[in-house]
């Protein structure tokens, strides 16, 4: 009967809804995203999830945004020491130094782990967080890849703050889990992502309260490490931070495998997502050998434990937020 009255033209239709990932390819990919979705938010099915425990978690580092030819906060941070250098060259002692100094990413990578946290360390405390948020939204503002010409921020994936949004609008509570400064997220993680500061786990260095000369009390970054919340460390983020297991994860690397194991563990309906690096033309392709998003056995497993693996290239019909240089 409404069929008829439609076609009779006596009863409007209703309106399409309208697509709510519209740079997802139309694959099983897509589909299955939105299938789940629905799922849990129809009052009406045995798989509702009360918005209170809607909560969703993504890596950020290669899940969000690009993370090549290394990770953007390592490229902050040698920036930042060779700044620093300049204004005070004594400070450029050791190889890693030296290198960060010089802008050398290759041969900061290869001063191994000790340089690599020696360059961190300079670059990263001994100030304030709100100041050092500050000065990572300004380099933000202006840095741009080597290959790519965007901004780093503009490097985010447009797919996935769709994604985002979606949860959103289907009363989700959506939290960044890096492996990446939580500082450095908090700097961009709002404007890029709409995911506020208090949503954003991430590695911390040790912090102290002291009152500056003025009487103004602030929280000081140390050189010490506190916590790293990367591979098993994520769901102890996650424990800490959030406090409630997630009923959706997604990720990139292996790195991000303890966090998809410990939400799709829980009762329910559960849904971890990895993203597979296959856009070489697009993006960049890499997986099981490399020195950032390595992904073994995320991919061994996935499809045994009943995980998502997105195709980059074949499940996004874009990749950046913003437009590549060479683009048409």
């Amino acid at each position: 009967m409404r069929l008829a009255l439609i076609a009779a033209g006596l009863l409007a239709a209703a309106p399409a809804l309208a697509d709510p990932l519209p740079s997802w390819n139309d694959t099983e990919t897509k589909s299955r995203i939105i299938a789940f979705v629905e799922s849990v938010t129809d009052p009406s099915a045995d798989t509702f999830v009360p918005v209170k425990d809607r909560i969703a978690t993504f890596d950020n580092d290669g899940n969000l945004w690009a993370e090549q030819p290394v990770y953007f906060q390592l490229i902050f941070a040698i920036d930042r020491v060779a700044e620093l250098a300049k204004a005070d060259p004594s400070i450029a002692q050791s190889e890693a130094m030296k290198a960060a100094a010089a802008q050398d990413y290759k041969a900061v990578l290869a001063s191994g782990e000790d340089g690599l946290i020696e360059v961190l360390a300079a670059a990263h405390t001994g100030v304030d967080t709100e100041t050092f948020i500050e000065s990572a939204a300004d380099w933000l503002a202006t840095a741009r890849h080597p290959q790519t010409g965007l901004l780093y921020k503009e490097m985010t994936y447009q797919p996935m703050v769709e994604l985002l949004r979606y949860l959103r609008d289907e009363d989700f509570q959506t939290f960044i889990v890096s492996g990446g400064g939580i500082h450095f997220v908090r700097a961009y993680a709002e404007e890029a992502y709409g995911i506020p500061p208090q949503n954003v786990v991430g590695t911390q260095t040790v912090t102290t309260y002291e009152t500056a000369e003025d009487g103004t009390p602030r929280i000081i970054k140390q050189p010490e490490i506190f916590f790293i919340d990367d591979k098993a460390g994520k769901p102890v983020g996650i424990d800490n931070h959030i406090g409630k297991r997630p009923i959706l994860a997604s990720g990139n690397s292996d790195g991000d495998f303890a966090m998809l194991e410990y939400t799709t563990a829980g009762e329910g309906p559960r849904l971890g997502i990895l993203l597979h690096h296959t856009d070489a033309e697009r993006e960049f392709a890499y997986d099981r050998e490399g020195h950032v998003g390595v992904l073994n056995r995320g991919l061994d497993e996935a499809e045994a434990r009943g995980w998502l693996v997105i195709d980059m290239a074949r499940d996004w019909g874009r990749i950046y937020t913003g437009k590549p240089k060479d683009a048409e």
